[in-house]
């Protein structure tokens, strides 16, 4: 595919990669990305209650092509693997199956008692997988209402990634439950994850042997299921500027080189080779945080969101109250007798925590693309923008190389 990187860069610019803008935006917050398996047909979930589709043109071009709504945000997507269909899932507890290519109306699945956090389709099964915050996976065959099969889980559902057989699931309380799809009734390993702080994302290794998993301590596990392979776990710190501590929000692995890419916080995205643990390519950062990526099924595009839509910033100080639990942190001022981010927000895992600035006096730095407790009369559309962009890949920035220099 040729080159569609935009042209043009500005000390302030959204784009400094020169990438292709995708247009129109979300009006909200970007919470998943997903391309078609058969086709460069982008879906986009967002915050504004959508799920849109673009359709990228040979050029770079994009059309907009269609869209559906849910009741409350919607927070993942998936494909069918022939590419007809879209599963997507969020706060309404419901799960969306629309026949995109047909030009069918969506018909939605009930049964999950909290938000739908992740969906993935299963080809070798013909089944959809839903993963929710009500501590259970439901797998669908979507001929029928009802769930084939209920998976409780130790905890709420806050990220999930497959590579046939292997299905891996970060839970609230840092476990990884892997299940052998050949037997999806049982789970076949919990792992306690080898980052410290809370899970945000997970990506399933290509060959079935392992995972990564990203964290809000912007960190990195490499991590392999079976213990003979115990030596080749590692974690790396990734998304940090000096004592600024940034969320990994999205892990990607490349459909062909099995590289991978991870995008943060910070703003930033890289791409990696796990196997000669080094980083392969680092990208100009945008000024607001990366939310969520992928790549298309050739791994030509790389598809990135960033939101810049009022930007609020806390600063607590070591005097001030600090607490972290599984759905995000809370600054408590006891001059003010209030949460900062308050009840509203804090049932909103998606938001983006920026940044842990551990610095001599203890104190926090964190970002948020708008503060939902204030209401949303006060949310103005005006000022608010979210980016989706798309990335042309070369193939010497994602191919891995053989180490070299000093280990």
């Amino acid at each position: 595919m040729a080159s569609f990187n935009a042209a043009g860069a500005g000390a302030a610019n959204p784009n400094p990669n020169k990438s292709l803008e995708v247009n129109p935006a979300p009006g909200d917050s970007v919470s998943s990305l997903s391309f078609s398996p058969k086709a460069n047909h982008l879906i986009a979930t967002s915050w504004d209650n959508q799920v849109r589709c673009w359709e990228v043109q040979p050029g770079g071009q994009c059309q907009a092509k269609a869209s559906i709504s849910h009741d409350q945000p919607v927070l993942c997507s998936a494909w069918k693997d022939d590419g007809t269909t879209v599963f997507s899932g969020g706060c309404d507890k419901v799960v969306k199956m629309w026949p995109l290519l047909s030009g069918g109306q969506a018909t939605a699945f009930s049964g999950h008692e909290a938000p739908v956090k992740e969906l993935a389709w299963i080809p070798q099964m013909s089944l959809l997988v839903s993963g929710s915050w009500d501590k259970t996976l439901r797998y669908w065959d979507i001929r029928q209402p009802n769930p084939a099969h209920v998976q409780q889980l130790p905890e709420r559902c806050y990220a999930l990634s497959l590579s046939y057989p292997l299905m891996a699931v970060g839970t609230a309380d840092r476990n990884v439950v892997i299940f052998n799809l050949q037997n999806p009734q049982a789970e076949f390993k919990r792992i306690v994850s080898p980052l410290k702080f809370q899970t945000r994302c997970i990506a399933a290794f290509p060959d079935q042997q392992g995972f990564l998993v990203g964290s809000i301590e912007g960190r990195v596990g490499v991590h392999h299921v079976d213990d003979s392979n115990q030596s080749k776990n590692f974690t790396f710190k990734c998304h940090r500027e000096g004592t600024d501590i940034f969320s990994v929000n999205s892990l990607n692995f490349h459909p062909v080189h099995h590289t991978f890419a991870t995008a943060g916080s910070d703003g930033g995205f890289n791409f990696w080779d796990k196997d000669s643990k080094q980083r392969l390519k680092a990208f100009s950062k945008c000024p607001s945080p990366i939310t969520c990526s992928t790549f298309n099924q050739d791994g030509s595009i790389f598809a990135y969101a960033s939101s810049t839509d009022n930007i609020q910033t806390v600063v607590a100080k070591r005097s001030e109250f600090i607490t972290c639990d599984d759905t995000g942190l809370y600054v408590f001022y006891p001059n003010c007798n209030k949460f900062v981010n308050g009840k509203t927000v804090k049932a909103l895992i998606n938001w983006k925590y920026d940044t842990f600035n551990f610095k001599k006096q203890w104190s926090l730095v964190w970002q948020v693309c708008y503060d939902w407790s204030k209401g949303a009369e006060k949310h103005n559309p005006s000022t608010a923008k979210t980016n989706i962009f798309l990335h042309s890949v070369q193939e010497s920035d994602v191919k891995g190389k053989p180490r070299t220099g000093k280990k």
